[in-house]
C-alpha cells in the first residue's frame, strides 16, 4: 500500500488576538477581513499568500487611521507572550 501524502499545515497570519475594528472591519491581530478569515481554509495557497502580502500595510494604515483601536494592545501582547 503506498504511503498517503501528509497534509501540509495551512499558512495563517493569525496571532490569536482576534478583535475586529468596526469601521474598517479588519482584525486587529492579523489584518484580515471577516470574509477572508471565514474563507481561509478553502483558499488556494497562492491566494492566501497574496492576502498575507497585504497585511503589514493594512495594519500599518489602520494604526495611523484608527490608533484608538490599538489602545491597550501592547499590554495584551505582553500578557499573551507570558502564557
Amino acid at each position: 500500500m503506498p504511503d498517503s501524502p501528509t497534509a501540509q499545515p495551512i499558512a495563517t497570519p493569525c496571532v490569536r488576538l482576534c478583535a475586529v475594528e468596526p469601521a474598517s472591519k479588519l482584525c486587529l491581530g492579523c489584518g484580515r477581513t471577516l470574509d477572508e478569515i471565514g474563507a481561509w481554509g478553502g483558499l488556494a495557497p497562492a491566494m492566501r499568500e497574496a492576502i498575507m502580502a497585504t497585511l503589514p500595510e493594512r495594519l500599518a494604515r489602520l494604526k495611523v487611521e484608527r490608533p484608538a483601536a490599538f489602545a491597550g494592545q501592547d499590554r495584551a501582547d505582553e500578557s499573551h507572550a507570558r502564557r
